[in-house]
């Protein structure tokens, strides 16, 4: 084995097939997308020539509501970190803990996440729905007939429904790296904080989620980095409406390329999240970096 990862020759033989694959797939579209966002294109005719005039139009203009959707996603992020990243971290350090049952429900989080998004939006759409939805039988059934809503169509709710369809459905991913995280820690560090007197909770404070940081660095940047390229459960639960309360750069991209037809203005938007999505993670693993070096 030794000889073989000091040979060139075969370690060029098996990393240059995944290299080629990801050139083709990732970098090549990304240097596309940065030339297409230079032009003004409908996607058939010749393109025009425009530098930077589609960037501009993005955060200067902001006719379609640009800046409007860079605000729900960084919602979506804040919440995510705050409120799914949390919750799954408690279940995780539960779970790990050894209660009965533990491959159970080890098994049934993680069920949403295999589940097809779009029969996600639809189940969530039939939960919300204003006329038969469980949610509002629920609250008439209950007697609160005055807080029932159409909470899909309704523009101070809609984000709020979308995120909680988003958080059922990934909190057993998030939950699952954790669990693995605080499985890989050895016995015998929390033997010896058993001997010195610590209990449960200070060792979960004190023992488990300090050497987890590794993983937590993980979960963070993959909570904000996915609300940032959310788009399929909110494209099919609502579209991004209503009055673009739900909107978010991927949805607007999408829009504004194929139903627009302005490639070039779309093709910006996509370097944008490509750009945010890189700088937030950078971010993220400085600051979890200067935190274990602190």
């Amino acid at each position: 084995m030794e000889r073989l990862l000091r040979d060139k020759k075969a370690i060029f033989l098996f990393t240059f097939p995944t290299f080629l694959l990801f050139t083709v797939i990732v970098v090549l579209p990304i240097f596309f997308s940065i030339h297409y966002s230079t032009l003004e294109w409908d996607g058939f005719s010749q393109g025009t020539f425009v530098g930077l005039a589609n960037y501009k139009s993005l955060f200067v203009n902001n006719t379609d509501g640009f800046l409007q959707s860079i605000i729900n996603s960084l919602i979506l992020a804040l919440i995510s970190v705050g409120i799914q990243l949390p919750i799954s971290l408690l279940l995780a350090l539960i779970i790990a803990r050894g209660v009965r049952g533990e491959n159970f429900f080890r098994t049934v989080y993680f069920i949403p996440v295999i589940i097809s998004t779009v029969v996600i939006g639809q189940l969530w759409m039939k939960i919300y729905n204003s006329d038969y939805g469980m949610l509002n039988t629920v609250l008439r059934a209950a007697g609160l007939d005055q807080y029932t809503k159409p909470w899909l169509a309704d523009t101070h709710t809609a984000l709020a429904a979308v995120f909680i369809a988003m958080l059922w459905q990934y909190i057993g991913y998030h939950m699952l790296l954790m669990y693995a995280g605080a499985k890989s820690i050895s016995p015998d560090i929390y033997e010896a904080a058993r001997i010195d007197g610590a209990s449960e909770a200070q060792m979960a404070l004190h023992v488990t989620i300090p050497l987890m940081k590794p993983i937590l660095c993980v979960c963070v940047i993959f909570a904000v980095t996915g609300s940032f390229k959310a788009f399929d459960l909110i494209y099919v639960m609502t579209g991004g409406g209503p009055l673009h309360s739900t909107e978010v750069p991927t949805t607007l991209m999408y829009t504004t390329i194929f139903s627009r037809y302005q490639y070039g203005y779309g093709s910006a938007m996509a370097i944008f999240i490509i750009a945010e999505c890189l700088i937030f993670t950078l971010v993220i693993q400085k600051l979890f970096h200067q935190n274990a070096e602190g």
